[in-house]
């Protein structure tokens, strides 16, 4: 075991529910713990916060243990992590650089006002460091609470569902900062919600929890290809795909994507050529054909494999496995359709994909 690396194993019970957990994650990028409510993810959270003293836990940062199954247990105040709360809980009475400095002091014993006009900046909030929290918007607040969380300097970050408390429309105003962590920090980031999109565009490493117990853990792209995981039974399943800024056809108004399959289009984006990408495509977004046609609208296709199929939870469809050189894609089909192309794993098809959502 690195000692570089998240361990997290955590026992412990609260009236009807029981927290037992064992993992090793990576000492950099974005885990995601993920699950429907009451599945344990805040509970774990918290323990390893310290503000919840586990039965029995080892939680170590970086090799420095924060408690073991010994007895040993460093109380929150002294854990150096940030923890961002579903709601801001910014200083009301301190306007925004205040609030920020406070988190400095709270590091360093002092307030180093370059750094946090830099910080400012990064989350778009340097214009605002003269405002109180009540003349900001929910984005806003939020975006403060996460620059003064990391001005602490901590070795660790947790954020508990910090979109929750947000409308859409302010979702997607904080979303890019967040995506930004996975280059810009050295720190791991333990991330709970129970949104996939959220996870589909934030994680490095999922981690599935259900009734207190972890289900599935592993890098982003190999979690959401399981078939045998509830996830690809959602309505929303589907699978990530990293990409590259193959080309821009600017009369087309579209941007080339290409991946380890192959090629998808997508309206044009202001990237470089060469950019890396995520994309997500949804099971529902793709259809299977036995041959490549021109004869069609839709201008995303690629040879595959069949490499499964399963039933899905609605028994008038099948959920078929499609490998495309390597790369896993899922396909939300009528049990009709399975019949009448005679699909079988092993089977060269190709997939039409309908739709494909850019998350970078």
């Amino acid at each position: 075991m690195s000692p570089t690396a998240l361990e997290l194993r955590v026992r412990h019970r609260l009236p009807g529910f029981e927290l037992d957990v064992d993992l090793t994650l990576p000492a950099r990028g974005v885990s995601v713990l993920f699950g429907h409510s009451g599945s344990g993810k805040t509970t774990l959270l918290r323990c390893v916060a310290g503000l919840e003293r586990a039965a029995s836990a080892r939680i170590a940062v970086h090799g420095e243990v924060w408690q073991d199954e010994h007895g040993g247990f460093v109380p929150a105040w002294q854990r150096p992590l940030g923890y961002v709360f579903q709601e801001a809980s910014l200083f009301a009475h301190l306007d925004v650089r205040r609030n920020l400095a406070y988190g400095m002091r709270r590091a360093l014993g002092r307030a180093d006002a370059g750094e946090i006009e830099a910080m400012a900046e990064r989350f778009g909030i340097a214009a605002l460091l003269a405002r109180r929290p009540d003349k900001l918007s929910g984005g806003e607040r939020q975006r403060v609470a996460i620059a003064r969380a990391l001005l602490t300097r901590p070795r660790l970050l947790l954020m508990d569902e910090p979109l929750s408390a947000l409308d859409a429309a302010r979702k997607q105003e904080i979303l890019p900062y967040l995506e930004r962590l996975h280059d810009a920090l050295e720190i791991p980031v333990l991330y709970v919600t129970h949104q996939i999109e959220e996870a589909a565009r934030l994680a490095d490493h999922l981690v599935l929890m259900e009734q207190g117990r972890v289900r599935a853990v592993g890098p982003l792209e190999e979690a959401l290809a399981r078939v045998d995981l509830p996830l690809a039974q959602d309505h929303e399943a589907g699978v990530v795909l990293r990409a590259r800024v193959e080309a821009h056809e600017p009369d087309w108004h579209l941007t080339r994507l290409g991946f380890a399959g192959g090629t998808l289009h997508v309206s044009q984006r202001a990237l470089e050529a060469g950019a890396p990408v995520r994309v997500r495509v949804l099971a529902r977004d793709v259809s299977v054909m036995l041959e490549d046609s021109a004869a069609s609208s839709i201008q995303n296709r690629f040879a595959c494999t069949v490499a499964g199929i399963s039933a899905a939870t609605d028994p008038a469809h099948a959920l078929v496995s499609l490998e495309a050189s390597g790369t896993r894609l899922f396909a939300r089909v009528t049990r009709r359709a399975v019949t009448q192309l005679g699909l079988a794993p092993g089977m060269a098809v190709w997939a039409q994909v309908k739709a494909v959502a850019l998350l970078d």
